[in-house]
Parts: C-alpha cells; structure tokens; sequence
C-alpha cells in the first residue's frame, strides 16, 4: 500500500511541474500562478526576490506581455524526493524558449530546486529558487 500511495503522489507532484510547463506556453500567468500556495517564495538570480501567489501572478503577466511573450518553458525533473506524507523536494532542469528557438542558449539553463507541499486542492509549489546551470 505504502508503494502505491508513494507513486501516486511522486506522479501528483510531477504533475504540478507539467501544468506549470503547459501553463508557461500557453503564457497564462493566472493558471502558472494557481499552482503556487498563497505565501509561496520565488528566488530568481540577480538577486530577484517574489513572496506570494498573487505576485507571482503579477510578475508573469508582466514578462508574458512583454519580454516573455510567446516564450515557452523547460523543465526536466532530475529528483523527486518526498519527505513525509505532505512535503516534496524537487530538482529540474531547466530555461525557457523564445519564439523560434529549438535549444535553450546556454545563458538561461538553469538548475531549479522546487518545494511542493500538499493542500486540501492538491500540491502547490511553496518555494522555488533557481541559478545558472
């Protein structure tokens, strides 16, 4: 039982990686946004610092309408480690794609530690951080 129960939910939080990549490509914010927990961290290189699923939302609207426009996301779990019934530890591979690109420039790979966590809905990302690959 504890096998099938611990695939289940390597398979749900792998899940949430996949809509999130569906999210990005599709460039909505609002459903990239809905996959974080309400006071849910963002770390990004350049010192680039996010608390909260609303400015999350907030930042993406703004690069989906300008920088990112068009742009779809990367993201390759290397490790899935789930710690306890209600945590998991993820890392990935991962960059985004402007429109036209076949290969992310080797500028914006990036290696992505995720922290999920289980809600009543489901896992939401509760932190996010990422550096150059």
């Amino acid at each position: 039982m504890t096998d099938t129960i611990h695939t289940r939910d390597d398979r749900a939080v792998r899940e949430v990686l996949h809509a999130l990549v569906a999210a990005w490509a599709a460039n909505d914010a609002d459903a990239f946004a809905d996959r974080y927990s309400d006071d849910a961290t963002v770390v990004l290189p350049g010192g680039v610092f996010h608390q909260g699923r609303e400015e999350v939302r907030r930042y993406l609207s703004a690069a989906f309408a300008g920088p990112l426009k068009g742009s779809t996301s990367v993201d390759e779990p290397e490790n899935v480690r789930l710690l306890g019934d209600d945590a998991a530890v993820v890392v990935s591979r991962s960059g985004f794609l402007l429109p036209g690109e076949e290969t992310v420039p080797a500028d914006r790979r990036r290696r992505a530690t995720w922290v999920l966590s289980r809600h009543g809905d489901g896992w939401r990302v509760a932190a996010y951080h990422n550096c150059p690959a």
